[in-house]
């Protein structure tokens, strides 16, 4: 049985051999350095998680061209959601075309059949098309009308017909490289 005074006994002064027994002294971590840690670790994890969204899920770029006036204006920004893989008619999406992104509308999907006349009129299906589309559609040396646009394919249009390089002039976008489908645009105000 231990003596009451035992358990009272003074600490071994530094530099004894009593004192190294017990191990060298935990020095405590200042609460700035804490800190310092914990804001390093949420940016890491907000800098992550950034990432993932805008590489994975959305896709922000800048139009370039009149290509979609006056719908998407040169010099807009465009963002768009990656994860929607079926599109609708009348989307507007974004695609590569020769390295380069690219906005255009979706006339046709794989299976419809698109109908350009000389007169300026298009049909999808029979029915006519307009949308709403300010500029007439003429069709171009590259295909033959009417023309059935490939499974897994989409047939796309610029707004602004006249200026528009789309598919009349390259064939179908394969959905592979269409890359988003736009959900908002912020417009350019001289930034």
């Amino acid at each position: 049985m231990k003596e009451p005074n035992e358990a009272l006994a003074p600490e071994a002064p530094p530099g004894t051999p009593e004192a190294n027994l017990s191990g060298p002294a935990k020095p405590e971590k200042s609460p700035l350095l804490r800190e310092v840690r914990s804001l390093a670790v949420r940016l890491a994890v907000f800098a992550a998680v950034l990432w993932v969204l805008l590489t994975q899920v959305y896709l922000v770029t800048q139009a370039s061209g009149n290509e979609m006036f006056p719908a998407v204006k040169d010099g807009d920004l465009v963002l768009g959601c990656r994860m929607e893989k079926d599109y609708a008619k009348n989307d507007v999406v974004v695609y590569e075309r020769s390295g380069t992104l690219r906005v255009g509308r979706v006339l046709a999907r794989g299976g419809d059949i698109v109908t350009l006349s000389e007169s300026g009129v298009v049909e999808v299906n029979g029915s006519a098309q307009g949308g709403g589309i300010l500029y007439p559609t003429y069709p171009k040396s590259l295909l033959s009308y009417p023309y059935a646009v490939p499974e897994d394919s989409v047939f796309i249009l610029g707004d602004c017909r006249t200026q528009a390089e789309d598919s009349r002039d390259f064939g179908p976008v394969q959905c592979s490289a269409v890359k988003a489908k736009v959900i908002t645009l912020i417009r350019r105000r001289r930034l």
